[in-house]
């Protein structure tokens, strides 16, 4: 009986928490960010054909079709991305993105990046 009663203080003590976590605006990382290269393959790991045109990024754990703010630490410029890869897979990297998005970036090669992922 004690520990269900601890049990449900606990609860009772750190719901809100919870709730206000669940509720919160977006997840932040930060680390470096090279172009994405097509010589991975033609397709990306969910299917769809390489296109270096598109505003689109590799991620390792984010879901498929997650829209992420990328912002440039150098320059401040940023660019909302769609996941829709796998990568990148070398250490200190956080996110591959794709011609068109390190442009929009004002970067070729690697550069320090900021994610926001949003709800």
């Amino acid at each position: 009986m004690l520990r269900l009663r601890l049990a449900v203080a606990v609860l009772v003590v750190c719901l809100p928490a919870l709730a206000s976590l669940a509720n919160s605006s977006s997840i932040t990382q930060s680390g470096i960010a090279p172009v994405y290269t097509t010589s991975s393959g033609p397709k990306t790991a969910n299917g769809e054909r390489v296109r270096s045109g598109a505003l689109t990024a590799a991620h390792r754990t984010l879901p498929f079709g997650t829209k992420v703010r990328v912002t440039n630490i150098g320059n401040g410029r940023s660019v909302v991305v769609r996941v829709n890869d796998r990568g990148p897979f070398v250490r200190g990297r956080i996110i591959d993105l794709t011609p068109a998005g390190a442009h929009a970036l004002g970067f070729s090669g690697t550069a320090r990046v900021t994610l926001e992922i949003g709800p």
